[in-house]
């Protein structure tokens, strides 16, 4: 491994709450009530986070014996994970492609959900998803891959609010999702996220 994979992930862990997590009430997208917001594209667009972010999704998916020939989720919560993925995956010896999941399909052309792959039939694939609450967008990626005819092997998020994303997949799906991070992980006590606004729409 390139690095130490404890002091990764202290290391992104630390840049989740400086920049990620916020304390507040929130109104999620399920219309649920909480008091923390986790906007992962605070730390997974920086040049710092990347690195970290890609090797360990790399690892999570290295301990489940998932070999996925690609990764990608719906944009665009997973496009910087995917990136990250695979430029890190050039220094773990097995290059893995990235690709990206639309909301809907290009209106002219190939008319593709899929984009970053010329063949997504029978292509072993893991579905990303920064922060998953529900599972609802996770899903989503999901079937779009499905009818692509790739074939998922899992689906990792950074963050599971631990709203019932992992229940839904493997109800819908058969598909376990694993995640770097839960809610509970970033309630560290002497750890206070800055203050966020008091109300706000989240995912």
């Amino acid at each position: 491994m390139p690095s130490d994979p404890a002091a990764d992930l202290a290391s992104l862990k630390q840049i989740l709450l400086k920049n990620s997590v916020r304390f507040g009430e929130f109104t999620l997208v399920s219309g649920q009530k909480s008091d923390v917001y986790v906007d992962g594209k605070l730390t997974t667009c920086r040049a710092e986070a990347m690195p970290l972010v890609g090797r360990a999704f790399l690892r999570k998916m290295a301990a489940r014996g998932w070999e996925p020939e690609a990764v990608g989720g719906l944009t665009l919560g997973a496009d910087p994970i995917a990136y990250s993925i695979a430029r890190e995956s050039l220094d773990f010896g097995k290059p893995i492609q990235a690709f990206v999941v639309r909301k809907e399909p290009k209106k002219h052309g190939m008319q593709r959900f899929v984009e970053g792959m010329e063949e997504a039939q029978g292509r072993n694939v893991v579905i990303l998803d920064d922060v998953c609450t529900t599972g609802g967008s996770t899903a989503q990626a999901i079937r779009s891959a499905l009818a692509s005819g790739m074939r998922i092997l899992g689906a990792v998020c950074l963050v599971d609010r631990e709203m019932g994303a992992p229940e839904l997949l493997k109800q819908e799906f058969g598909c376990e999702l694993e995640s770097i991070f839960t809610l509970s992980d970033l309630r560290p006590a002497g750890l206070t996220p800055k203050p966020g606004p008091e109300t706000r729409r989240a995912l």
